[in-house]
């Protein structure tokens, strides 16, 4: 089992609710993939450092966990498919 990092940026507007979900969304993925999540920190909204889609703010999601080295990769699938990740990246620690 390998440690990962993920940072992931969500849509500004979409409401709480569709935030909190694809933050569950994530975490229940790499559960169901075998890995355990040992940290998911919500930092809230922030502002971009540029513009991304025309938009200057985001709600950041960066997530801690362990799992096998074929998991990453299905999960940038899943992120790269939703229209609520605006950015994301994977990092092995």
């Amino acid at each position: 089992m390998n440690k990962y990092e993920v940072l992931y940026i969500l849509q500004g507007d979409a409401s709480d609710d569709a935030k909190n979900a694809c933050a569950d969304k994530f975490a229940a993925l790499i559960a169901e993939l075998g890995g355990t999540v040992s940290t998911v920190d919500k930092w809230g909204m922030r502002k971009f450092a540029y513009p991304i889609n025309y938009k200057t703010e985001g709600y950041y999601v960066l997530m801690n966990f362990e799992a096998e080295s074929a998991v990453p990769a299905e999960l940038e699938r899943q992120m790269r498919n939703d229209e609520n990740v605006v950015r994301y990246m994977v990092t092995k620690k």
